[in-house]
């Protein structure tokens, strides 16, 4: 068994949650924050069997889309001459980590 901890934007949680749901799959759904844009992100708890952890893999590769925006770098960062202008950036997609469970209980 399987711990799969998937952190994705919010823009893809709910499509995220409705591909879970569809395919028979229980998550438990968290709120989180953080990372370099400082954005809200959703983290997803799924323990799953071994044999269906590349299934849970494909829909969260799926469902999580890489997208560009535009940012303004925050004040002080390392060759800030002043003017801040926007950059380009590539955001969304997931960060998965699994692990394995080596018990689980469910009461």
């Amino acid at each position: 068994m399987k711990l799969i901890n998937a952190i994705v934007q919010d823009k893809d949680a709910t499509k995220l949650a409705n591909a879970l749901v569809k395919n028979k799959i229980q998550a438990t759904r968290l709120s989180t924050s953080g990372g370099f844009l400082r954005s809200g992100n959703t983290t997803f708890l799924v323990a799953i069997d071994d044999d269906r952890v590349e299934e849970v893999l494909d829909i969260i590769k799926e469902v999580s889309q890489k997208r560009k925006q535009f940012m303004v770098p925050p004040m002080g960062v390392e060759g800030d001459r002043g003017a801040t202008f926007p950059v380009e950036v590539e955001v969304g997609g997931a960060t998965v980590f699994t692990q394995t469970i080596d018990d689980f209980y469910r009461f």
